[in-house]
Protein backbone atom coordinates (compact mmCIF):
# COMPACT_ATOMS: atom_id res chain seq x y z
CA UNK A 1 0.00 0.00 0.00
CA UNK A 2 0.99 3.06 -1.05
CA UNK A 3 2.50 5.55 1.93
CA UNK A 4 0.32 8.33 3.05
CA UNK A 5 1.65 11.52 3.46
CA UNK A 6 0.21 13.85 6.31
CA UNK A 7 -0.30 16.75 3.99
CA UNK A 8 -2.52 13.95 2.00
CA UNK A 9 -4.04 12.69 5.24
CA UNK A 10 -4.94 16.26 5.83
CA UNK A 11 -6.45 17.29 2.71
CA UNK A 12 -8.93 14.00 2.65
CA UNK A 13 -9.98 13.96 6.10
CA UNK A 14 -11.20 17.91 5.17
CA UNK A 15 -13.29 16.72 1.99
CA UNK A 16 -15.20 13.79 3.82
CA UNK A 17 -15.97 15.99 6.59
CA UNK A 18 -17.41 18.49 4.33
CA UNK A 19 -19.52 15.83 2.38
CA UNK A 20 -20.48 15.14 5.93
CA UNK A 21 -21.58 18.48 7.01
CA UNK A 22 -19.11 18.63 9.98
CA UNK A 23 -19.63 21.58 11.65
CA UNK A 24 -16.87 23.56 12.07
CA UNK A 25 -17.18 26.45 15.50
CA UNK A 26 -17.41 29.63 14.26
CA UNK A 27 -15.64 32.54 15.29
CA UNK A 28 -17.88 36.06 16.01
CA UNK A 29 -19.13 37.91 13.12
CA UNK A 30 -16.94 40.48 10.94
CA UNK A 31 -18.66 43.92 10.34
CA UNK A 32 -20.03 44.22 7.06
CA UNK A 33 -22.99 44.93 4.84
CA UNK A 34 -26.76 44.06 4.97
CA UNK A 35 -27.64 40.95 3.93
CA UNK A 36 -31.01 38.99 4.40
CA UNK A 37 -31.17 34.96 4.70
CA UNK A 38 -33.79 32.29 4.64
CA UNK A 39 -34.26 28.64 6.21
CA UNK A 40 -34.34 26.58 3.43
CA UNK A 41 -33.82 22.35 4.65
CA UNK A 42 -31.42 20.29 6.58
CA UNK A 43 -28.09 19.35 4.71
CA UNK A 44 -27.36 21.97 2.25
CA UNK A 45 -24.44 22.15 0.04
CA UNK A 46 -23.91 23.87 -2.70
CA UNK A 47 -26.47 26.18 -5.17
CA UNK A 48 -26.57 27.24 -8.87
CA UNK A 49 -28.36 29.65 -10.58
CA UNK A 50 -30.60 29.48 -13.85
CA UNK A 51 -30.80 32.42 -15.81
CA UNK A 52 -33.38 30.72 -18.56
CA UNK A 53 -35.51 29.88 -15.73
CA UNK A 54 -34.65 32.71 -13.07
CA UNK A 55 -34.36 30.17 -10.13
CA UNK A 56 -31.75 29.21 -7.92
CA UNK A 57 -31.20 25.56 -6.95
CA UNK A 58 -29.78 23.94 -4.06
CA UNK A 59 -28.57 20.54 -3.26
CA UNK A 60 -28.83 19.27 0.11
CA UNK A 61 -28.00 15.34 1.76
CA UNK A 62 -28.04 14.72 5.50
CA UNK A 63 -25.42 12.20 7.31
CA UNK A 64 -23.47 9.48 6.30
CA UNK A 65 -24.32 6.25 4.24
CA UNK A 66 -26.82 5.13 4.12
CA UNK A 67 -28.15 8.64 3.00
CA UNK A 68 -31.76 8.54 3.62
CA UNK A 69 -32.69 12.23 3.30
CA UNK A 70 -31.08 14.61 0.31
CA UNK A 71 -33.07 16.68 -2.14
CA UNK A 72 -32.93 19.08 -5.16
CA UNK A 73 -34.53 22.28 -4.20
CA UNK A 74 -35.55 25.59 -6.66
CA UNK A 75 -35.95 28.66 -4.67
CA UNK A 76 -37.38 32.36 -5.93
CA UNK A 77 -33.62 33.86 -6.07
CA UNK A 78 -35.83 37.01 -5.32
CA UNK A 79 -37.14 36.04 -2.02
CA UNK A 80 -35.84 32.64 -1.23
CA UNK A 81 -38.75 31.04 -1.34
CA UNK A 82 -39.55 27.18 -1.68
CA UNK A 83 -40.89 26.91 -5.54
CA UNK A 84 -40.37 22.72 -5.62
CA UNK A 85 -38.14 19.74 -3.91
CA UNK A 86 -37.57 16.97 -5.90
CA UNK A 87 -35.91 13.79 -3.96
CA UNK A 88 -33.01 11.89 -6.29
CA UNK A 89 -33.86 7.96 -6.68
CA UNK A 90 -33.65 5.75 -4.33
CA UNK A 91 -30.23 3.44 -4.44
CA UNK A 92 -30.87 0.49 -1.86
CA UNK A 93 -34.51 -0.72 -1.00
CA UNK A 94 -33.36 -2.59 2.05
CA UNK A 95 -32.02 0.86 3.40
CA UNK A 96 -34.01 3.27 1.69
CA UNK A 97 -30.84 4.85 0.70
CA UNK A 98 -31.57 7.32 -2.21
CA UNK A 99 -28.53 8.66 -4.53
CA UNK A 100 -27.87 11.68 -2.60
CA UNK A 101 -26.48 15.08 -4.52
CA UNK A 102 -24.03 17.75 -3.03
CA UNK A 103 -22.07 19.86 -6.37
CA UNK A 104 -24.35 21.15 -8.91
CA UNK A 105 -24.10 23.02 -12.10
CA UNK A 106 -26.77 23.78 -14.36
CA UNK A 107 -26.59 23.69 -18.00
CA UNK A 108 -29.43 25.93 -19.63
CA UNK A 109 -28.77 25.37 -23.10
CA UNK A 110 -30.29 22.33 -22.48
CA UNK A 111 -32.65 22.80 -19.53
CA UNK A 112 -30.70 20.47 -17.15
CA UNK A 113 -28.97 19.96 -13.71
CA UNK A 114 -26.00 18.13 -13.27
CA UNK A 115 -25.03 16.98 -9.83
CA UNK A 116 -22.54 14.58 -8.34
CA UNK A 117 -23.70 11.92 -6.33
CA UNK A 118 -20.29 12.11 -4.24
CA UNK A 119 -21.20 8.99 -2.00
CA UNK A 120 -21.95 7.32 -5.20
CA UNK A 121 -18.91 7.92 -7.20
CA UNK A 122 -20.97 9.03 -9.84
CA UNK A 123 -22.91 12.45 -11.28
CA UNK A 124 -26.22 12.70 -12.13
CA UNK A 125 -28.41 14.62 -14.62
CA UNK A 126 -32.15 16.43 -13.73
CA UNK A 127 -34.81 18.22 -15.58
CA UNK A 128 -35.13 21.52 -15.10
CA UNK A 129 -38.27 21.75 -16.16
CA UNK A 130 -40.33 18.76 -14.06
CA UNK A 131 -37.29 17.53 -11.31
CA UNK A 132 -36.98 13.98 -13.26
CA UNK A 133 -33.91 12.32 -13.21
CA UNK A 134 -32.71 11.49 -16.59
CA UNK A 135 -29.56 9.54 -16.19
CA UNK A 136 -26.96 8.54 -13.82
CA UNK A 137 -22.97 8.46 -14.81
CA UNK A 138 -20.37 6.36 -13.02
CA UNK A 139 -16.84 6.03 -12.78
CA UNK A 140 -16.75 9.33 -10.91
CA UNK A 141 -14.07 8.55 -7.32
CA UNK A 142 -15.58 10.40 -5.15
CA UNK A 143 -17.00 12.88 -7.56
CA UNK A 144 -16.66 16.40 -5.72
CA UNK A 145 -18.02 19.64 -7.88
CA UNK A 146 -19.10 20.17 -11.97
CA UNK A 147 -19.11 22.46 -14.25
CA UNK A 148 -20.89 23.18 -17.54
CA UNK A 149 -19.58 24.24 -20.65
CA UNK A 150 -22.95 25.86 -22.64
CA UNK A 151 -20.62 26.86 -25.98
CA UNK A 152 -18.91 23.53 -26.07
CA UNK A 153 -21.41 20.76 -25.10
CA UNK A 154 -19.15 19.99 -22.21
CA UNK A 155 -19.57 19.01 -18.49
CA UNK A 156 -16.48 18.23 -16.36
CA UNK A 157 -16.65 16.51 -12.91
CA UNK A 158 -13.38 16.27 -10.54
CA UNK A 159 -12.53 12.69 -8.72
CA UNK A 160 -11.34 13.26 -5.96
CA UNK A 161 -10.81 10.15 -4.95
CA UNK A 162 -8.16 9.20 -7.90
CA UNK A 163 -7.18 12.79 -9.21
CA UNK A 164 -9.40 12.65 -12.33
CA UNK A 165 -10.98 15.04 -13.89
CA UNK A 166 -13.65 13.81 -16.54
CA UNK A 167 -15.69 15.00 -19.22
CA UNK A 168 -19.20 14.39 -20.36
CA UNK A 169 -20.98 15.39 -23.80
CA UNK A 170 -23.94 17.41 -22.19
CA UNK A 171 -26.28 15.75 -24.97
CA UNK A 172 -25.49 12.48 -24.93
CA UNK A 173 -24.30 12.20 -21.56
CA UNK A 174 -21.36 10.00 -22.76
CA UNK A 175 -17.98 10.45 -21.28
CA UNK A 176 -15.53 12.24 -23.49
CA UNK A 177 -12.14 12.76 -21.92
CA UNK A 178 -10.32 11.85 -18.43
CA UNK A 179 -7.23 13.36 -17.61
CA UNK A 180 -6.15 11.91 -13.98
CA UNK A 181 -2.95 13.51 -12.22
CA UNK A 182 -1.23 11.18 -10.21
CA UNK A 183 -1.38 11.87 -5.77
CA UNK A 184 -3.66 14.90 -7.18
CA UNK A 185 -6.90 15.96 -5.30
CA UNK A 186 -9.15 18.23 -7.59
CA UNK A 187 -12.02 19.64 -5.98
CA UNK A 188 -13.22 23.25 -7.24
CA UNK A 189 -13.65 23.55 -10.86
CA UNK A 190 -13.82 26.67 -13.17
CA UNK A 191 -14.55 26.61 -17.07
CA UNK A 192 -13.31 29.33 -19.31
CA UNK A 193 -16.60 29.46 -21.49
CA UNK A 194 -14.50 31.02 -24.82
CA UNK A 195 -11.79 28.63 -24.91
CA UNK A 196 -13.44 25.69 -23.15
CA UNK A 197 -10.45 25.20 -20.81
CA UNK A 198 -10.93 24.09 -17.55
CA UNK A 199 -8.88 24.57 -14.10
CA UNK A 200 -9.41 21.85 -10.86
CA UNK A 201 -8.44 23.23 -7.64
CA UNK A 202 -5.69 20.51 -6.32
CA UNK A 203 -6.00 20.39 -2.37
CA UNK A 204 -3.17 18.01 -1.93
CA UNK A 205 -0.24 19.40 -3.62
CA UNK A 206 -1.12 23.22 -3.93
CA UNK A 207 -1.88 23.68 -7.41
CA UNK A 208 -4.68 24.24 -10.62
CA UNK A 209 -4.65 22.00 -13.03
CA UNK A 210 -5.37 23.14 -16.27
CA UNK A 211 -6.79 20.98 -19.03
CA UNK A 212 -7.64 22.57 -22.73
CA UNK A 213 -9.79 21.17 -24.71
CA UNK A 214 -7.63 19.47 -27.67
CA UNK A 215 -4.95 18.02 -24.96
CA UNK A 216 -4.93 15.91 -22.51
CA UNK A 217 -1.28 16.83 -20.98
CA UNK A 218 -2.50 18.67 -18.01
CA UNK A 219 -0.45 22.10 -17.11
CA UNK A 220 0.32 22.33 -13.12
CA UNK A 221 0.69 26.11 -12.35
CA UNK A 222 1.41 26.64 -8.17
CA UNK A 223 -1.13 28.23 -6.02
CA UNK A 224 -1.25 29.16 -1.93
CA UNK A 225 -1.88 26.91 0.71
CA UNK A 226 -5.05 24.38 0.54
CA UNK A 227 -6.81 25.38 -2.46
CA UNK A 228 -10.02 23.94 -2.39
CA UNK A 229 -12.52 26.36 -4.78
CA UNK A 230 -11.67 28.17 -8.34
CA UNK A 231 -13.10 31.20 -10.33
CA UNK A 232 -12.36 32.62 -12.70
CA UNK A 233 -12.47 36.54 -13.90
CA UNK A 234 -14.83 37.96 -17.35
CA UNK A 235 -11.82 37.42 -19.97
CA UNK A 236 -10.71 34.19 -17.91
CA UNK A 237 -6.70 35.33 -17.70
CA UNK A 238 -6.76 35.20 -14.35
CA UNK A 239 -7.40 32.84 -11.50
CA UNK A 240 -8.62 33.29 -7.90
CA UNK A 241 -8.38 30.62 -5.25
CA UNK A 242 -9.99 29.68 -2.06
CA UNK A 243 -6.82 28.38 -0.12
CA UNK A 244 -8.38 26.75 2.45
CA UNK A 245 -5.33 26.54 4.84
CA UNK A 246 -3.99 29.72 4.28
CA UNK A 247 -7.34 31.87 4.89
CA UNK A 248 -6.48 33.87 1.99
CA UNK A 249 -7.50 34.56 -1.82
CA UNK A 250 -5.16 33.98 -4.50
CA UNK A 251 -5.02 35.99 -7.65
CA UNK A 252 -3.39 34.03 -10.20
CA UNK A 253 -1.96 34.93 -13.48
CA UNK A 254 -3.11 32.78 -15.60
CA UNK A 255 -0.51 33.17 -18.91
CA UNK A 256 2.55 33.95 -16.30
CA UNK A 257 1.27 30.72 -14.23
CA UNK A 258 2.36 32.79 -10.91
CA UNK A 259 0.40 34.14 -8.20
CA UNK A 260 0.30 37.72 -7.78
CA UNK A 261 -1.38 38.58 -4.96
CA UNK A 262 -2.47 36.96 -2.19
CA UNK A 263 -5.48 38.60 0.35
CA UNK A 264 -6.57 37.41 3.74
CA UNK A 265 -9.78 36.84 4.09
CA UNK A 266 -10.77 35.02 6.93
CA UNK A 267 -10.01 31.24 8.62
CA UNK A 268 -11.19 28.56 6.47
CA UNK A 269 -12.36 29.81 3.13
CA UNK A 270 -14.30 27.08 1.25
CA UNK A 271 -15.64 28.56 -1.89
CA UNK A 272 -15.21 31.43 -4.47
CA UNK A 273 -17.02 33.24 -6.60
CA UNK A 274 -16.62 35.76 -9.70
CA UNK A 275 -19.01 38.83 -10.02
CA UNK A 276 -18.40 39.23 -13.38
CA UNK A 277 -20.21 42.88 -13.54
CA UNK A 278 -18.30 44.43 -10.88
CA UNK A 279 -14.96 42.05 -11.24
CA UNK A 280 -14.92 41.43 -7.66
CA UNK A 281 -14.90 37.89 -5.65
CA UNK A 282 -16.45 36.60 -3.13
CA UNK A 283 -15.23 33.80 -0.44
CA UNK A 284 -16.87 32.39 2.01
CA UNK A 285 -14.80 31.43 5.47
CA UNK A 286 -16.23 28.44 7.01
CA UNK A 287 -14.46 28.82 10.22
CA UNK A 288 -15.21 32.46 10.53
CA UNK A 289 -18.97 32.38 9.44
CA UNK A 290 -18.54 35.49 6.84
CA UNK A 291 -18.53 35.81 3.24
CA UNK A 292 -15.34 38.43 1.96
CA UNK A 293 -15.71 40.64 -0.77
CA UNK A 294 -12.40 41.13 -2.46
CA UNK A 295 -10.77 43.47 -5.10
CA UNK A 296 -8.77 41.44 -7.23
CA UNK A 297 -7.23 44.17 -9.09
CA UNK A 298 -6.34 46.68 -6.10
CA UNK A 299 -5.71 43.02 -3.36
CA UNK A 300 -7.47 44.63 -1.05
CA UNK A 301 -10.63 43.79 1.05
CA UNK A 302 -14.14 45.37 0.02
CA UNK A 303 -16.55 44.59 2.78
CA UNK A 304 -17.31 41.33 5.46
CA UNK A 305 -20.31 40.20 5.21
CA UNK A 306 -21.89 38.03 8.14
CA UNK A 307 -23.34 34.48 7.20
CA UNK A 308 -24.96 31.64 9.03
CA UNK A 309 -22.24 29.10 10.66
CA UNK A 310 -20.30 26.82 8.55
CA UNK A 311 -20.81 28.63 5.09
CA UNK A 312 -20.13 25.89 2.13
CA UNK A 313 -20.68 27.76 -1.05
CA UNK A 314 -21.11 30.89 -2.67
CA UNK A 315 -22.71 31.82 -5.58
CA UNK A 316 -23.31 34.84 -7.63
CA UNK A 317 -25.86 36.27 -10.48
CA UNK A 318 -26.83 39.76 -11.34
CA UNK A 319 -24.46 41.44 -8.62
CA UNK A 320 -26.12 39.41 -6.01
CA UNK A 321 -24.36 36.30 -3.83
CA UNK A 322 -25.87 33.41 -2.73
CA UNK A 323 -24.16 31.94 0.39
CA UNK A 324 -25.53 28.37 1.54
CA UNK A 325 -24.84 27.46 5.29
CA UNK A 326 -24.81 24.21 7.46
CA UNK A 327 -25.88 26.54 10.27
CA UNK A 328 -29.18 24.34 11.42
CA UNK A 329 -30.07 27.79 12.78
CA UNK A 330 -34.04 27.75 12.20
CA UNK A 331 -36.38 26.50 14.89
CA UNK A 332 -36.75 22.79 12.65
CA UNK A 333 -32.94 22.85 12.45
CA UNK A 334 -32.78 23.57 8.73
CA UNK A 335 -29.76 25.18 7.15
CA UNK A 336 -30.06 28.63 5.20
CA UNK A 337 -29.35 30.80 2.66
CA UNK A 338 -27.90 34.60 2.65
CA UNK A 339 -28.08 36.59 -0.34
CA UNK A 340 -26.35 39.94 -0.40
CA UNK A 341 -25.17 42.47 -2.87
CA UNK A 342 -21.76 42.41 -3.83
CA UNK A 343 -21.07 46.20 -4.50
Amino acid sequence: MPRITPRIRRSAALVVALVAGGALAPAAHAAGGAASSAPVTKGLYQSAYSERNHALWTTSAVGRPPVTTSALTRLNPDTLAVEATYTPPVTDTATGAVEAVYGIAVDDEHNTLWVTNTRDNSVAVYSQRDGRHLATLPNVAHAREIVVDERHDTVWASGFGDGSIVAFDSRTYQEKKRVTVDGAGPTGLAVNGRTGTVYAADLTNDQLIEVTRRSATPRLIPTGDGPISVSLSANGRTAYTADNTAGAVDVIDLDKGIVTKSVPTGAGPLSVATDTRSGKVVAVNRTDATATVVDPRKGTVVKTVPTGANPNHVEIAHGTAYVVDKSASSPTGADTVTRFRVK
